[in-house]
C-alpha cells in the first residue's frame, strides 16, 4: 500500500511544491541547528523564534497533508470492499480533515511568508479536488432515466460538499459573537469610548448608513453585515474579524485582521500582519488615519506604535495564481480621505 500511497501523491501534488517544501524544511533546520551553535543577540533571538514558529507549522502541515493523501490514497483502494454507508463516512471525515487543514493555514497566515502562504493554498485547493474527484469515482450519480408519475422517490443521502477554492462560492455566513456592541442601527452616529472599560470584545453588527466613532483601547473586535458605514476604531489589541461589508470606509488598527466577504469598500488599516480576504471584491486599502487625545498611548499599550506598512501586503486566500489578485488594490492617494480626528465630544 505504501508505494500505491506514494504513487497517488506523486498524481495529485506538483512535483515542484513537493520539492520546495521538503528544500525549505532542510534550510530551516540548516539554519535553526546553526542559531542553536551561536551566542543570538536580541535581533537574532526573535529571528530565531520567527524561524523555529515558521519550522513548526510547516512539519505539522507537512504531516497533515501527507495522513490526507494517505487516506484518500486508502480509499480508492479498499472501496470495492467497502460498503456505500461507510465509504460515505470515510469520505466525509477526509473532508473535516482537509478543512482543518486550511483552518491551521488560516491561524499562523500572519507570520508565514508570503509565497508560503501562496505554496500551502495551493496544496489544500488540490487536496480538495482530489477528494472531489474520488467521491466522483466511487459514488457516481445515478443515470437519468424517465420514470412513472407514481412511482414513489426515495430521499438519496448525499456526500458533504467539496469545495474547491478557484470556484464561486455562496457567502459563508460567521457566527456574530455574544459580546457587548452596537447592533441594529439605521441611519445614525454611533460614539463609544472604551477608556477605563473592562470591555475584552466588542461586536458591530446590522448597521446601515451609520457612523461609528470607538476611542480607547479592546481585545477583539468583530463587525457582521454593515452596510454603507464608516467605522473609525481605535487600536485593537488582538484581532479583527469582519463579515459582510458593503460600500464602507473602515479605519482600523490591529495585530491581525481578517476581512470575509467584503464589497466595493475602503480600508485604512494599521496592522502587525498581513490582511487576509476571502471571498472579497472591489475592496481596496491605504494607512490608518485617525487621530484623537490619547491615541499615541493606545496604539502603544497595543503594540501598534510603529507603521509596518502591511497595509498594502494583503494576502487573498480565495486566489491562487502568481499574479496579483484582481479583487483587491492600493488606494490611489488623491482618492483618499484626509486625517479623520475625534473630539472628546465624538465630532471629527
Amino acid at each position: 500500500m505504501e508505494d500505491n500511497d506514494q504513487s497517488f501523491a506523486a498524481e495529485t501534488l506538483d512535483p515542484a511544491l513537493q520539492k520546495k517544501h521538503h528544500d525549505m524544511l532542510e534550510r530551516l533546520s540548516a539554519r535553526h541547528q546553526a542559531r542553536k551553535s551561536d551566542s543570538p543577540d536580541a535581533s537574532s533571538s526573535s529571528s530565531s523564534s520567527t524561524l523555529e514558529s515558521t519550522s513548526s507549522f510547516l512539519a505539522k502541515f507537512s504531516d497533515s497533508k501527507r495522513s490526507i493523501e494517505s487516506r484518500i490514497a486508502e480509499s480508492r483502494l479498499v472501496s470495492s470492499s467497502t460498503d456505500s454507508s461507510k465509504l460515505k463516512s470515510d469520505l466525509a471525515e477526509i473532508s473535516v480533515a482537509i478543512n482543518n487543514l486550511e483552518k491551521l493555514l488560516a491561524e499562523n497566515s500572519y507570520f508565514l511568508p508570503s509565497y508560503e502562504v501562496r505554496s500551502s493554498l495551493k496544496i489544500v485547493s488540490d487536496l480538495k479536488q482530489s477528494l472531489d474527484i474520488l467521491s466522483g469515482e466511487l459514488v457516481p450519480k445515478k443515470k437519468f432515466s424517465f420514470k412513472s408519475k407514481s412511482t414513489t422517490k426515495k430521499p438519496e443521502s448525499k456526500l458533504p460538499e467539496i469545495q474547491k477554492s478557484d470556484a464561486v462560492l455562496p457567502p459563508k455566513l460567521l457566527p456574530v459573537r455574544d459580546s457587548p456592541g452596537l447592533r441594529n442601527k439605521h441611519g445614525v452616529t454611533l460614539v463609544k469610548s472604551f477608556k477605563g472599560s473592562s470591555i475584552g470584545e466588542f461586536t458591530l453588527s446590522d448597521l446601515d448608513s451609520c457612523q461609528v466613532k470607538l476611542t480607547g483601547t479592546v481585545n477583539a473586535l468583530f463587525l457582521h453585515r454593515l452596510k454603507k458605514c464608516n467605522v473609525y476604531t481605535g487600536p485593537v489589541i488582538g484581532s479583527i474579524l469582519i463579515d459582510d461589508v458593503e460600500d464602507c470606509v473602515l479605519v482600523l488598527a490591529s495585530h491581525q485582521i481578517r476581512i470575509h466577504c467584503a464589497r466595493k469598500s475602503d480600508f485604512y488599516l494599521r496592522v502587525r500582519s498581513r490582511p487576509i480576504i476571502e471571498d472579497s471584491n472591489g475592496v481596496r486599502f491605504a494607512p490608518y488615519c485617525l487621530d484623537y487625545q490619547g491615541i499615541d498611548e493606545d496604539l502603544k499599550t497595543a503594540g501598534l506604535e510603529e507603521e509596518t506598512k502591511n497595509w498594502a501586503n494583503v494576502d487573498d486566500f480565495r486566489w491562487l495564481r502568481a499574479v496579483h489578485s484582481p479583487n483587491w488594490s492600493v488606494l490611489p492617494e488623491e482618492e483618499r480621505v484626509s486625517l479623520v480626528t475625534i473630539s472628546s465630544e465624538g465630532d471629527s
